[in-house]
């Protein structure tokens, strides 16, 4: 299956990963109030196509999945107590005398029209037999006069289920044959079918993806130009996300994520489109979750999108917002990464080859921090309690290595810690909560400097090596860095054309200026 990297533009040629400063008109004035209701609904659905479309590509994993509330919640009794009432109404419409089959031929009405839903253009045959055997006017005449047969109905509606499930649902289907309660069976039919339904739009959608990436660089490019011709001022945060980066460069050039390099002077035309875009995409991973002006505007999807699935998706359409999701994801990661190589940098540093050289203490270690740490740095309290824990653990791993040397008699490559050095490791691994920690410093800086190289690269072939202080977590600095440049690639491709007149208005005002005079 192709990825990401793979999407090429609909001429055939490399897509930009870098906008170029060509000529490029800018939507101008803002939205009017008061939108038509079709207008609004043509826009949502731009917004969710483009939104869709986007996830297929980018989320190798992407799928639907049926949601039910929880049982606990209020929402979760509510749909309890109806369809237990349904159920209970069905059953004393089968069990009184003569039997009603009112609800019973709707509701075999509902699963014909599911498995005719469920069926390819060369089920011509069995379309043909569905048509016959769930007939539905002869069903209705047979439920007037009291002679509808609902088990041998359900024993060829199960068997054609059978025949057109995927195999995951095998033990539902021999479930459902093995009951004879024609409420029961009914029930689970229409449940097996709901999961069948699911099953096949995710079908169709691993089918769909190998021909949307080929066209996915245009096809959101074009679904995004439509949004914004309806909405002009919909690059509004984009716009101040692009200026926000510039402006470190200009006005405070050493300011932005520690490592990545100012340029030599801090005069606007000396600043590259490329270095801009580059620090903006950084500063994405370092986003504080109460800013909410992240680029670009939010916007909820349709309700339909959200009745009985459950996907993980942005509820938003325009340039990065739809990543947000990932994006935070591995700022997150980055954050535990930097912690986690700051501990094993302390850790080894200190005990030497003693420690570090043992076969597995190292991935012991990883698994230990990972552990105590993930969701901790959110906040510094959290983060102080979580290091204190952690700098516990690492004492009796190293105590238990360092003893297991003392024991087996092996050769040392170094001084075993006395007392006062482990309380100095544990000391200074608790400090690493605060801000200003040297060592902590140091290892962003390095990691920070790590991820501007791989967007300078350009390439994920090209991407350089993790440096020594790094080499401890150099395979998941290295898959994090990947997973960064293959979000920024994709979108740069998409949204470059529009990032460029935002980047030459905010680098060259003065040349704008004059251009804007000459179209006079």
């Amino acid at each position: 299956m192709p990825n990401v990297n793979e999407v090429k533009e609909a001429n055939g040629e490399t897509p930009i990963d870098i906008p170029c400063l060509q000529k490029l008109d800018s939507p101008t004035g803002s939205p009017t109030k008061g939108t038509p209701l079709p207008e609004r609904a043509e826009l949502e659905g731009c917004v969710s196509n483009l939104s869709l479309a986007h996830e297929i590509v980018m989320n190798q994993d992407f799928c639907f999945r049926q949601t039910s509330p929880p049982k606990d919640s209020l929402e979760g009794r509510v749909t309890e107590v109806v369809h237990r009432a349904f159920w209970d109404v069905l059953q004393e419409q089968l069990s009184s005398c003569p039997p009603n089959y009112s609800h019973a031929v709707t509701l075999l009405q509902e699963v014909k029209a599911t498995l005719l839903s469920l069926l390819l253009p060369g089920h011509a045959r069995l379309r043909a037999q569905l048509d016959e055997v769930l007939d539905l006017p002869l069903i209705q005449q047979q439920a007037h006069h009291g002679a509808l047969d609902l088990p041998r109905l359900a024993a060829y509606v199960t068997s054609t289920m059978g025949s057109l499930c995927a195999p995951v649902r095998d033990p539902d289907i021999r479930a459902l044959q093995g009951l004879s309660d024609p409420v029961d069976i009914l029930r689970d039919i229409l449940r097996v079918l709901g999961l069948m339904k699911t099953d096949m739009v995710n079908f169709t959608v691993q089918n769909l993806r190998p021909h949307l990436l080929q066209q996915a660089v245009q096809y959101e490019r074009t679904k995004f130009q439509q949004i914004l011709d309806k909405e002009p001022a919909s690059l509004d945060r984009t716009t101040a996300w692009l200026r926000g980066a510039a402006q470190e460069f200009v006005s405070k050039p050493s300011s932005g994520p520690e490592g990545v390099p100012p340029p030599p002077d801090g005069a606007p035309g000396s600043v590259s489109p490329t270095a801009v875009l580059n620090r903006a995409c950084l500063n994405l991973l370092r986003w504080d979750p109460q800013d909410h002006n992240y680029p670009e505007v939010e916007r909820p999807l349709p309700l339909g999108l959200h009745l009985g699935l459950e996907m993980e998706m942005m509820q938003s359409s325009e340039t990065v917002v739809m990543d947000r999701v990932r994006l935070d994801s591995l700022g997150r990661s980055l954050n535990l990464l930097v912690l986690e190589a700051a501990v094993l940098l302390l850790t080894t540093t200190h005990c030497g080859g003693t420690v570090s050289s043992q076969h597995g203490f190292v991935g012991k270690l990883k698994k230990t921090i990972t552990a105590l740490l993930e969701g901790s740095h959110s906040r510094s309290c959290d983060l102080q309690g979580a290091l204190q824990g952690l700098a516990e653990q690492v004492l009796v791993q190293v105590r238990s290595v360092q003893e297991g040397s003392v024991q087996e008699g092996s050769v040392q490559e170094g001084p075993l810690l006395d007392r006062d050095g482990l309380e100095l490791l544990k000391r200074q691994i608790s400090d690493l909560g605060k801000a200003d920690n040297p060592v902590r410093k140091l290892i962003g800086e390095r990691v920070w400097g790590y991820l501007q190289a791989t967007l300078e690269a350009g390439s994920q072939q090209g991407a350089p090596a993790p440096p020594p202080a790094l080499r401890l977590v150099g395979a998941e600095l290295t898959s994090l860095a990947s997973s960064f440049w293959r979000i920024l690639h994709f979108n740069r491709s998409v949204f470059g054309p529009f990032y460029a007149p935002i980047l030459r208005k905010v680098l060259f005002p003065e040349r704008e200026a004059e251009m804007g005079e000459d179209s006079r």
